[in-house]
Parts: C-alpha cells; structure tokens; sequence
C-alpha cells in the first residue's frame, strides 16, 4: 500500500496532523512507539491551551486529539521509526517491524530531556533522577528534591512536587527565571519551596540512590553538599533527528523548515519540537501539525 500521508509522532503535532489529513480523505498512516500524546501525555495540567478554562489534564487532551484523529480516519501504528528513504516520489518509513510508502511524510519525533552530564547521573537514573515529575512524584512523598532548571517546566514541576515532597530546592544556573511571571508567583508562594539562583550541580552521590548533590555558586565558585533523595532535571530538549540524516538540520539538531512547514526535501514536512522555532508549546504544535497537513495535501494535487 501507499499511504497518501506518513506521519512520524504521536505528540500534539502529529494528532493534529493526523486529524487535518485524515478529515481531507487522505489515506493516513501515524506510526508512534509508545503511546500518543508525546510531552503532555506525563503532564499533569495543561493550563494555557485554548478552550479550556481551569485547564486539562495532559494525557486527556492526548486521549481526546488520538480519538478524534481516528474518528476522521486515520490508522496508528505503534512501531518505532529506524530510517527514512526520501529521495523517491514514493516515500520509505523504515520501522522495527515494518517497511511503509507514502507520497509523503511529515515528521513529528519531537524531543527528548537533555542530561545534566556530569558525574554520578549516569548511576541514578530511575534510582533518584528524573525527567518527569508527573510521573514520579508519589515516590518522594516526605523526601527531600532538587529541581534543575528556570523554565516554565522547572516551575511547574518544582509546584506539582510540592504537594508530595518535604522539600523542594530549586536551582538555577541565572539570576532570574525565564518562566511566566505568574509561575513564578506561584511557585513562591510554597513554603517547601526553595530557590537557589547562580547555582549549578556538580557531583550526584550515594550508595544505590541518590543521597547527595554538590553544588557550585557560580558567581563566588563556592560549593556546598546538600542531602537529597530525588533529583529532577528541566534544562530543556534534544531534538530526536537521529533517523533523519537527509534533511537540513540547523546547529542544535533540529529540522530547518520555512513558514509552511517544508523541509530540504519535496514532500516531506516537519512540525511541532523537532523543528526549529521560537517557541514551543502545545497550542505551537497542534498549528505546526495542521500546516503540514495542509502543504502534505497541496503537495500531492501538484504532483
């Protein structure tokens, strides 16, 4: 078979795109190697995306985008994504399991969390350091964590563990936050809440878990050792562009795409995290996604 539309990721942008091209009456495969909703699948509340006053739970709104791209049509696959052959008419999407065609293919890996890269992480992963406090905060109910980061992530994180931690130390390498202003009066308002600012990790150590974290005043290079069970990292995104070694990518690895979501190939479109853009956000992505289903569908009347 040769699908008229591939989709790579099942984040907010991929179901969108889904969602745009299946509703035109395009043949549309989504191929996704876990579970749809990317991000906001392990987010507990989604407060800034239209038409949801007092917010969603982000793996609700990943459920409702995934169940209306299948009522418009659309197939997903759950496969993981090893290679693309783009340089023919007809598409290749090489998977585990699986060798698909398209006309075209729009690309929607999105991100993964970028490490801390220094010593001792490697150790903890899953035995004290984290990604995703949605996911593990129960786990450190009355303990003490750390939180790495000055986004809006870190914020929101360092708020939601708050309910279940002793205490949160968050740390950031700047003397200000970049987050909303309104996270960042929340976040204060905490009294388990702690901020650190000029302040960098160093050294994680223990015996089997984490027990300990240097840190180090960037400013006055003055380090400190404070005990610690959980350590939560938001210091931003690395593209997943590893399977896509023909297109153009920009320094930081992520897909260079213009206004209507082309890349350096004909026929093959990128959107949401993975590409290169100022900001991104889900109500960001889900537009990504419905512009390269829209330039997926002119494409293919033209050719």
């Amino acid at each position: 078979m040769i699908y008229d539309v591939i989709i790579v990721g099942g984040g907010p942008a991929g179901l969108a795109a889904a969602i745009y091209a299946s509703r035109a009456r395009f043949k549309t495969l989504l191929i996704e190697k876990a579970g749809c909703g990317g991000q906001i699948a392990i987010t507990d509340m989604l407060e800034n995306y239209p038409g949801f006053n007092g917010g969603i739970n982000g793996f609700d709104l990943a459920m409702k985008l995934e169940a209306q791209a299948k009522e418009f049509g659309a197939i997903i696959a759950y496969d993981e994504v090893v290679g693309l052959n783009l340089q023919s008419q007809v598409k290749q999407v090489v998977t585990v399991n699986n060798k698909y065609n398209a006309k075209t293919v729009i690309i929607a890996a999105g991100s993964n969390a970028k490490r801390l890269g220094i010593p001792g992480e490697s150790n903890f992963i899953g035995s004290g350091i984290s990604f995703c406090a949605t996911c593990d905060a129960p786990f450190y109910k009355e303990k003490d964590v750390l939180v790495v980061g000055g986004g809006d992530s870190a914020l929101q994180e360092s708020i939601f563990l708050a309910k279940f931690a002793k205490s949160v130390t968050l740390i950031h390498r700047r003397n200000e936050f970049k987050a909303a202003k309104i996270l960042q009066e929340r976040l204060l308002s905490y009294p388990n809440i702690s901020v650190m600012y000029n302040t960098t990790p160093e050294e994680i150590t223990g015996k089997g878990s984490v027990e300990a974290v240097k840190l180090k005043n960037v400013e006055t290079q003055q380090t400190q050792i404070i005990k610690v069970q959980g350590i939560f990292v938001f210091i931003g995104w690395a593209p997943n562009t590893a399977f896509v070694p023909e297109l153009s990518l920009n320094s930081d690895g992520y897909i260079i795409t213009d206004e209507n979501m082309k890349t350096s190939v004909e026929g093959v479109f990128a959107c949401g995290d993975i590409r290169k853009k100022q900001l991104r956000q889900v109500v960001t992505a889900a537009s990504d996604g419905a512009q390269a289903a829209i330039s997926a569908q002119h494409y293919i009347e033209n050719h």
